[in-house]
């Protein structure tokens, strides 16, 4: 059973940065892929930056030169890096983690495994 735990949000001034952390156990095989997700208030839920397995990543044109994914595979963990946050970023951010990999990281049907979220708020 795969289990994905997020940590890191909290709230912001804009201009701030925050550090998200998740950490997904119980993957039984070699590929994989891990993501970012966000749902503000509202809203749809959106993709935000995955990464595989083999490091390679995709980011949203939204977020893109601000965010940055990244995985620490000794630690089981990805984390997403959020530099310049702007008040269009609060939302509850999502990590979600599948078995294989896939062309489309942001692509929400293909992951089975989420996290509870948590949540970050950046105020003007």
């Amino acid at each position: 059973q795969v289990h994905v735990v997020e940590s890191g949000g909290g709230s912001v001034q804009a201009g701030g940065s925050l550090r998200l952390s998740c950490v997904v156990s119980g993957f039984t095989g070699s590929t994989y892929s891990r993501a970012w997700f966000r749902q503000a208030p509202g809203k749809a839920r959106e993709g935000v930056a995955g990464i595989d397995s083999d490091g390679s990543t995709l980011t949203a044109d939204s977020v893109r030169g601000r965010f940055r994914i990244s995985a620490d595979r000794s630690k089981n963990t990805i984390y997403l890096q959020m530099d310049n946050l702007k008040p269009d970023d609060t939302a509850r951010y999502y990590c979600a983690a599948e078995e294989g990999v896939t062309f489309m990281l942001l692509r929400q049907s293909f992951y089975q495994n989420w996290g509870q979220g948590t949540q970050v708020t950046v105020s003007s």
